[in-house]
């Protein structure tokens, strides 16, 4: 077997990375607080840097070129060519700047599923989201405080979700037909192992398993969602582990995005960490069919 490495790829140091997704041989993510969007060459290191002139919160790309984005302004399509964007939608206006959007994701049909975060930790103020293919918005799960980490089962029978201070992935029902979940139930306790942090970002593997960042745990857990039991744990150069991906060629790299602690002064806190040698693989992103 080979052994386990973790490096660092590319230059830039955000302050907030997150929402990292790979896409044509490229890894997309974004800097919360730094306001920026970056595509990284994960081959060459280099990195082409949009300036967001806001918060952004996560990106997916759309099946027409563009990208889609969520931030401070709500959900929006950005053209990489000309840096233009379209408003889509933008339901929490009148919660600004105390709420914006955060993590997302599109689900096996092509829709976009993003969901809101308090910044002043009002508990159950923010939701999820979901945006359709004919670009029309609902509100999914209510009462949500951080909304994080979210995918899908290969079956597209499951969609698994995390709201960060419950300290949980919650699981539900996922219909592919209609994009409706229902039947929630816990799939993973985090509070039972122990470890420091809260599961914010995650991604799922193709034997079905959870990799799930510990933000202030410096970790990224691998997690079994039907036993709930805690599988392997990796630890990462710096405390701030915000969410990971799957990709290169075989989708057998894992990319975890970190962000610069308050206090600490960390070497690499804020850069993407590369681990190989996991031997686990993951699946392909879904891009948004709107």
């Amino acid at each position: 077997m080979s052994e386990l490495t973790i490096e660092q790829i590319g230059s830039r140091s955000s302050k907030w990375g997150e929402g990292p997704i790979f896409w044509q041989d490229h890894l997309y993510y974004v800097d919360i607080e730094g306001h920026a969007l970056i595509r990284l060459d994960t081959q060459s290191g280099v990195e082409k840097i949009w300036d967001m002139d806001e918060r952004i919160g996560t990106v997916v790309p759309c099946q027409s070129g563009d990208l889609l984005c969520a931030g401070d302004s709500g959900i929006y399509r950005f053209n990489p060519l000309d840096g233009s964007k379209i408003s889509l939608a933008d339901p929490e206006a009148e919660k600004r700047p105390d709420n914006r959007f955060n993590d997302g994701k599109c689900d096996p049909g092509g829709r976009f599923w993003a969901g809101t975060i308090s910044t002043v930790k009002k508990t159950g103020d923010a939701s999820l989201y979901r945006l359709d293919q004919s670009g029309s918005l609902k509100r999914m799960i209510p009462g949500v405080t951080n909304s994080n980490g979210i995918c899908w089962d290969q079956e597209k029978k499951l969609m698994y979700y995390i709201d960060t201070p419950t300290q949980k992935v919650t699981v539900y029902d996922y219909d592919l037909a209609s994009g409706k979940i229902e039947n929630s139930r816990i799939a993973v306790d985090f509070t039972k192992f122990g470890i420091e942090g809260s599961p914010d970002g995650m991604t799922m593997d193709s034997e079905g398993m959870l990799w799930v960042a510990m933000c202030h745990g410096g970790a990224v857990l691998q997690v079994n969602p039907d036993t709930g039991e805690l599988l392997r744990k990796v630890l990462l150069p710096c405390v701030e582990t915000t969410a990971c991906t799957f990709g290169g060629n075989r989708l057998d790299r894992l990319f975890v995005t970190t962000g610069i602690h308050k206090t600490l002064e960390e070497a690499g806190a804020g850069h993407v960490f590369v681990v190989d040698g996991l031997h686990a693989q993951g699946t392909p992103a879904q891009p948004y069919h709107g």
